[in-house]
């Protein structure tokens, strides 16, 4: 069972979570996610522990029941220069900087986290499955890089990006082999076993 509240309902504590660190293109999605109080929602979980319509059912109740939401994109370009760890603390830190509402606690899904913000924040290693605004900030983050990844793979449909979302898969690999990169595709990964393109 998920908690709504890490410390207290007296504090304002904000979920962050991000989706596509693992992936060979696009961008890396974060979201952070302030939950009205007494939120209740019995499918809420890890998005990964979901199917697609599950998601999708849960996003739009995400949005309305959240006192603040934002979601931030960083992109493969981003991501080359400063390196994916970083690219994804500062999703994160820009996502919680566009909230209409300032937090008080961050609960960062992860062991560790950078920051500049002045705000205190708690690393919860699982805690897409522990606590209920980080497990909605990974349906925001997953939906949205989603449908973002969705809509880049009718521009490169080889890629078959809306079925792998531009996870290392073996079709994804042997596309990358048979048609070489695009612009989404992030060089500084090993993008394929042998690492021997670039």
């Amino acid at each position: 069972m998920l908690k709504l509240y890490f410390k207290s309902a007296d504090i304002l504590e904000c979920g962050c979570d991000e989706a596509g660190r693992g992936c060979l293109a696009g961008p890396v999605v974060a979201a952070a996610v302030i939950l009205k109080a007494g939120f209740q929602n019995e499918l809420l979980n890890d998005s990964k522990q979901l199917t697609e319509k599950q998601r999708s059912t849960l996003r739009p109740l995400i949005e309305q029941n959240a006192l603040a939401f934002s979601v931030c994109f960083i992109d493969n370009y981003t991501i080359d220069k400063i390196n994916i760890l970083n690219a994804s603390f500062l999703a994160m830190e820009n996502a919680v900087k566009d909230l209409s509402v300032k937090p008080e606690l961050l609960l960062i899904d992860g062991n560790r986290f950078r920051t500049t913000l002045d705000i205190d924040y708690h690393c919860i290693v699982k805690g897409d499955a522990k606590m209920m605004s980080i497990a909605a900030a990974s349906i925001l983050a997953k939906t949205y890089r989603d449908e973002y990844m969705d809509s880049l793979s009718l521009q490169f449909p080889q890629y078959k990006w809306s079925k792998n979302k531009g996870y290392p898969t073996i079709e994804h690999r042997q596309a990358i082999k048979d048609f070489g990169i695009t612009s989404h595709h992030r060089k500084t990964f090993a993008l394929l076993p042998e690492a021997t393109l670039f």
